[in-house]
């Protein structure tokens, strides 16, 4: 075998690696840009494996390239990109609170949909923006499976909501009254309670900072990383 059909079986070799690791060809280390760009897309799979039909973004494949993020020192900032139905509640706070704390500036785009422990994500980031069309849906926690009827039950699924609703109150503008207003809401949702935000109507509530897409989000971005760069680095 030659030496030049060696080195392509390597790089094949660590392109499935990468593949098997991160789900993604394109990691941190590698990337020449100084934005990193880290998609959530789908339903958020965390403790338990969901059907190989359902479009996912799998918890574990996002933890590695955010400590990988963190470390690099080529990348200066990371955009957020959400359109997801929520998931594992866990996971998405974990998700969540490592976004939050990242020393780099972040900033998250809600396209087409933020719902459920999306929320808490896309408010994870130093600014958020929502498209015109975008919604996001807040409802109280779920627990899908089987659920023993006992008090220690409900007592945990009411604390698993608190840290939601502290989480979401403390990263955006939207007050604790409100925020439980929204998700206790009835009859906006057939047959459910809780609320459905459009667009400028989750700006409005304080929930995302301003409307916008990836332009908006690139310019906000790129200001947040000058601001952060130590004075006169930026003039060199």
């Amino acid at each position: 075998m030659s030496d030049n059909q060696e080195d392509q079986n390597q790089q094949k070799d660590n392109l499935m690696e990468k593949i098997k690791q991160l789900g993604t060809t394109n990691v941190p280390q590698t990337s020449d840009s100084n934005i990193h760009v880290l998609p959530i897309i789908g339903q958020i799979e965390g403790h338990l494996q969901l059907p190989a039909k359902n479009k996912t973004t799998k918890y574990e494949h996002l933890i590695p390239q955010i400590v990988a993020i963190e470390q690099n020192p080529k990348i200066e900032g990371v955009i957020i990109l959400l359109n997801t139905v929520g998931g594992d509640v866990e996971a998405g706070l974990a998700i969540s609170e490592m976004i939050s704390s990242l020393s780099k500036p972040t900033v998250s785009i809600v396209l087409g949909g933020g719902h459920s422990i999306g929320v808490p994500i896309a408010t994870a980031a130093t600014k958020s923006f929502i498209t015109e069309t975008a919604t996001m849906t807040i409802h109280p926690i779920r627990m899908t499976g089987l659920v023993v009827g006992v008090p220690q039950t409900f007592e945990y699924l009411d604390k698993m909501q608190d840290r939601v609703i502290n989480f979401v109150t403390h990263h955006a503008k939207i007050d604790e009254d409100t925020f439980k207003e929204l998700m206790f809401a009835k009859g906006n949702l057939t047959r459910d309670i809780g609320t459905n935000v459009v667009g400028q109507d989750a700006v409005d509530h304080g929930l995302i900072d301003s409307i916008g897409g990836v332009q908006e989000a690139m310019s906000t971005l790129n200001s947040l990383i000058e601001e952060q760069k130590p004075q006169g680095e930026s003039e060199s």
